[in-house]
């Protein structure tokens, strides 16, 4: 996998917002190789329901968004150990869904992709980032 995408940045492009190029750019890319944690599509979900969707509807635009992702990231014991070497490395503090995302792209060596800033504390020498467009 090369590249993680956070459900900011899947949010930034279904809604059409600051990032949605980018990632839109990702999808295209025929040699990146993409994946997300099965945390951001939990959050994902959540927002689509916030915004009214119902189950249905939520689970045609999941499945959509899964034909474009080559893996999906399951929480396991290896991500929980790498999520508490990012919690204490961090410069402040960062939810605990938040600190297992990014775990599970640096144990994967991917780039993490998002658009909320509060990934900003971990530290670049244990998570590539790329931050997108805030709205």
């Amino acid at each position: 996998m090369t590249h993680l995408l956070d459900s900011s940045a899947l949010l930034a492009h279904y809604l059409g917002e600051p990032g949605r190029e980018e990632v839109q750019s990702l999808f295209e890319n025929t040699s990146a190789i993409l994946g997300v944690s099965i945390l951001a599509l939990f959050e994902f979900d959540s927002r689509l329901q916030q915004l009214g969707m119902g189950a249905e509807e939520r689970e045609n635009e999941l499945a959509k968004y899964r034909a474009l992702l080559d893996e999906i990231v399951n929480v396991d014991e290896p991500i929980r150990i790498e999520a508490m070497k990012h919690r204490i490395s961090a410069s402040a503090r960062i939810s605990a869904m938040d600190v297992l995302i990014a775990a599970s792209a640096s144990l994967h060596t991917a780039k993490l992709i998002y658009r909320d800033p509060h990934f900003l504390v971990i530290p670049e020498s244990l998570l590539q980032q790329e931050f997108l467009p805030l709205k």
